[in-house]
């Protein structure tokens, strides 16, 4: 496996040699992460995520427009003797004009969907599924920002299900007011062979969020408020009509010389969301993170999270350590 990676980037990296463009432009990006999931108390997965991510890419930037990439993602988790457990292709053509960035492809998940609340999409899709296999829209500018993407996560064969997730997420912001939404819907049919008894799914989320960013105001870095509420979708065809658990959300951030306090409330029914974090199938539950963020190195971005899970009349909790680092450059080439 690291012979035919290191074969197939040499015969990338030889034919952009010979093209015509701009700029050649290259990047290498390391992610490293621990996460101690200690969730035996409220009987939860518990698990150790202990790894790192390779993620080299090359590609042309044809003008200031267009964009190509390719390259690949390989995850080696620490204790395995394998040299990798997963290499995923890296492939994608981005348009950025103005306000509008468009990608089709297979593109890195990381500043794109980050910002999801994991009662929505899960943190652990970063370390897992780090790439998204199809379309991403984004509008942005002073005031707004509107994303649309599709994910096919599953082909239709004779025997492997068709599922796909599609999702739109967006911000309003104006001067210390803002208002987030974040939808995502799951579709999960059955294989070109049907299954007796089997039936398509659809299990999606909404959160809608309204608050104040006081960050500058007072003698904190950053200090958010706000609030808002969750509702899931969830419905077997030809079975069964929607169903619609809902609650309250109540979120406080802050942070203050790069050590950060953020305490997340959740109140109402429980939830199945699929991709989502499966505290929220509680009706009352509470996160308190304590963490750090240290000035590592120019290019280097380091975390550490304490996280404390209140629910079911007991604790459970989280130590996540993570390390990202990208370092990409560009080269003029002749027209």
């Amino acid at each position: 496996m690291r012979f035919k990676a290191l074969v197939l980037f040499i015969l990338i990296a030889s034919t952009f040699k010979t093209l015509h463009a701009q700029e050649l432009e290259g990047s290498l990006g390391l992610h490293t992460f621990a996460d101690n999931r200690e969730y035996a108390r409220t009987h939860r997965f518990s698990q150790t995520i202990f790894g790192l991510r390779f993620s080299p890419e090359i590609g042309l930037l044809l003008d200031s427009t267009h964009r190509l990439r390719v390259g690949f993602n390989a995850l080696h988790e620490f204790g395995s003797p394998r040299f990798t457990n997963e290499f995923l292709p890296v492939a994608y053509y981005e348009f950025k004009q103005q306000d509008w960035n468009f990608y089709m492809g297979v593109f890195p998940r990381h500043n794109l969907l980050s910002d999801y609340p994991r009662a929505v999409l899960n943190d652990t899709l970063s370390y897992y599924r780090p790439n998204v296999e199809g379309m991403l829209l984004k509008y942005e500018n002073e005031n707004w920002k509107q994303v649309f993407f599709i994910d096919w996560t599953s082909r239709q064969t004779t025997t492997d299900r068709e599922n796909f997730i599609f999702g739109l997420s967006g911000k309003y912001k104006k001067d210390l007011f803002f208002l987030s939404h974040y939808a995502m819907m799951l579709h999960n049919a059955g294989p070109a062979i049907d299954i007796p008894g089997d039936h398509i799914e659809d299990n999606g989320a909404i959160a809608i969020k309204a608050g104040l960013d006081l960050s500058g105001k007072t003698f904190l870095d950053s200090l958010t408020l706000n609030v808002g509420g969750l509702m899931s979708f969830e419905r077997v065809r030809t079975v069964g009509s929607w169903q619609t658990p809902k609650g309250l959300l109540l979120e406080t951030a802050m942070e203050y010389k790069r050590f950060g306090v953020t305490n997340s409330f959740y109140k109402g029914d429980g939830h199945h969301i699929v991709n989502g974090d499966q505290f929220y199938t509680a009706k009352t539950y509470n996160r308190t993170d304590l963490s750090w963020r240290p000035k590592i190195y120019k290019g280097i971005e380091g975390q550490f999270t304490l996280s404390f899970h209140f629910l079911e009349g007991t604790v459970d909790s989280q130590q996540a350590f993570g390390i990202r680092y990208k370092i990409q450059g560009r080269k003029a080439l002749k027209n």
